[in-house]
């Protein structure tokens, strides 16, 4: 019976707390790729060059800061025009399904994502993604569902208090 009640609170504490597996980026690491991508300026490799930036839109999108995610987002959608080779552009592809995904655009991540699918269909990474963005998304839709039913039940408990008075 405790196993019961444990496994419930589990999944309750889960479906508010969001619990993905997309990993964090810290400022150090943001920092260090951005001092990365100064020096690989200064050089004359257009491959170094690319390579920095796209260490520092993985960090970018991948950080707790809401502007980072942004400026991530922003990096990669300027370079996705520029994409060579389907590695690369599978690579975009995913970083920015991530970045939406952290800013909370899910129907922006989920089509990225499936872009993504469309060039690697097994790729794991993308297709965990594509399981957390679509996980949210029914999670996003119980919690409004959810709302609405106890905005509905306090609103028919008004009225029902209402004509007791009279």
């Amino acid at each position: 019976m405790e196993q019961m009640f444990d496994k419930f609170f589990d999944s309750v504490a889960n479906l508010f707390g969001g619990g993905d597996s997309i990993p964090w980026c810290d400022r150090d690491v943001i920092h260090g790729c951005e001092k990365e991508v100064a020096e690989a300026n200064k050089g004359d490799s257009d491959e170094l060059k690319s390579e920095s930036i796209m260490r520092l839109s993985w960090a970018l999108v991948h950080s707790k800061k809401p502007e980072d995610v942004q400026r991530g987002i922003a990096m990669l959608e300027a370079s996705l025009a520029n994409t060579g080779s389907p590695l690369h552009q599978r690579e975009k592809l995913y970083l920015l399904a991530v970045g939406y995904y952290r800013t909370a655009e899910y129907s922006n991540s989920r089509h990225l994502v499936e872009q993504c699918l469309e060039i690697a269909p097994d790729w794991r990474q993308a297709l965990a993604l594509k399981k957390t963005v679509e996980d949210r998304i029914a999670k996003d839709g119980l919690i409004g569902i959810g709302i609405t039913a106890s905005a509905v039940g306090l609103i028919a408990a008004g009225i029902v208090a209402a004509l007791v008075r009279r």
